[in-house]
């Protein structure tokens, strides 16, 4: 971009976290942004598989659950996750889905709260979640309310009339269409302030954007591991508890992982203490393997800046984006649905277009990964870890051509696939 003051050269050379990108495996020719979906493969992931197969489960068998500490690694994990949310270790777990997570969290929120019938969350939730609040809803007999409000109106309903009757707030951090951030710390204020619990999803924030949990009291917080994280596809998500909560907190769905002593088959359920009561069912091995492979490539960010340097970073691709869309792509109907203010925008940029579907498939076919979302959003992540300000530029650059050229207009790049 000819107008920038910085060159994408000497951006890149001046870059603390260059050195993270040869820890990727990249292929070759292509500008990846949709990190935020899923994270690129890490190398030394396939090796640890492949070693928990073939060494571990191939020559140890049953053997593996304590030889190779099969059985610790939900908690192993969950503590490597807890330093890059601002959480304190032995208060994350790793386990299950973020969907199944939500469930259990808003579940012991709502026990910790009988009194009160109020779930608030807002429009640009993800859906998932407000699918398993409307499920959990019915399940406990119907008798509690799920209020859905604009985003901008969460903190009224938290001041409002009715805020002595809610129970728990449950939002997503960044909201996975436009990239807005909530104000963790003052809703969780104001959730505590009306006698309610902060329950929040980290999906779109874990290993983007800086956190700061315990700083911030969340009660409880979720996310999953296959984003920035780079878990790989499907990957076991998170579960954090507060400790005022962990020894008391009573999820609907309980499991023999969950009980204070599995291997004494007791026909009634005791809890252990802490967040261990929040696994339910036999950790997936060569998933959490992979996972705890992945989070490795963490383990040298703090030596260069940690979280923070990895925020500085975001802010400056998104805003080098943002600038070179406008210079390049003016005039062809796009508008910026994220936030304009770098901080309130999470680590993605979307942009809005009548044709955003076939756009994006004309950007893929021309070797820079976005996504789609419904009805018209162009979504593009940035994940500083392996993302150069050279991709952004060029990234610009395809975009700028495929709407020059009208490449999106074709009917193979108007056939939606099942996966957008």
């Amino acid at each position: 971009m000819h107008d920038d003051p910085v060159s994408a050269a000497e951006a890149d050379a001046a870059d603390p976290l260059a050195a993270f990108r040869d820890r990727f495996a990249l292929p070759d020719g292509v500008v990846y942004l949709d990190g935020n979906s899923l994270g690129p493969l890490p190398h030394g992931v396939a090796e640890r598989v492949a070693d928990v197969v073939t060494r571990q489960w191939g020559e140890s068998l049953i053997r593996g659950w304590n030889d190779h500490g099969w059985v610790d690694l939900p908690g192993r994990v969950g503590d490597r996750i807890a330093r890059l949310i601002g959480a304190p270790a032995g208060s994350v777990v790793c386990t299950d889905s973020t969907s199944v997570n939500v469930a259990k969290a808003l579940s012991a929120a709502l026990a910790l709260r009988p009194d009160r019938r109020i779930v608030v969350s807002d429009r640009g939730n993800f859906p998932t979640d407000l699918y398993v609040a409307q499920g959990l809803i019915a399940a406990l007999g119907g008798r509690h309310e799920l209020r859905v409000v604009d985003p901008t109106d969460v903190a009224d309903v938290l001041t409002g009339p009715d805020a002595g009757d809610v129970a728990a707030l449950l939002l997503t951090h960044v909201d996975y269409r436009t990239g807005r951030v909530h104000d963790m710390a003052g809703l969780t204020a104001a959730a505590h302030q009306a006698g309610a619990l902060a329950v929040w999803d980290l999906a779109h924030s874990a290993g983007a954007v800086e956190l700061d949990l315990d700083g911030c009291d969340v009660d409880l917080a979720v996310g999953c591991s296959y984003k920035y994280l780079n878990g790989g596809p499907g990957a076991p998500a998170f579960i954090h508890v507060h400790a005022r909560h962990a020894d008391v907190a009573e999820p609907l769905l309980a499991g023999w992982f969950g009980h204070a002593a599995p291997f004494d088959f007791d026909l009634a359920y005791r809890p252990t203490s802490g967040v261990g009561r929040f696994r339910v069912g036999t950790p997936p091995v060569l998933a959490m393997s992979a996972l705890d492979a992945a989070l490795a490539v963490w383990d040298d960010v703090d030596a260069v800046g940690g979280m923070a340097a990895v925020r500085a970073k975001s802010v400056a691709l998104t805003e080098r984006f943002i600038a070179g869309v406008e210079a390049r792509c003016a005039g062809h109907d796009l508008r910026l649905v994220s936030p304009r203010d770098p901080a309130a925008r999470g680590s993605q940029v979307s942009l809005a277009h009548p044709e955003g579907y076939a756009v994006v498939q004309a950007l893929i076919a021309d070797g820079v990964i976005g996504d789609f979302r419904a009805p018209d959003v162009m979504r593009f992540g940035f994940a500083p870890l392996y993302l150069r300000h050279a991709d952004v530029d060029a990234a610009v650059e395809a975009l700028g051509t495929v709407l020059d050229e009208r490449r999106w207009d074709t009917p193979a790049f108007r056939r939606r696939a099942a996966v957008t």
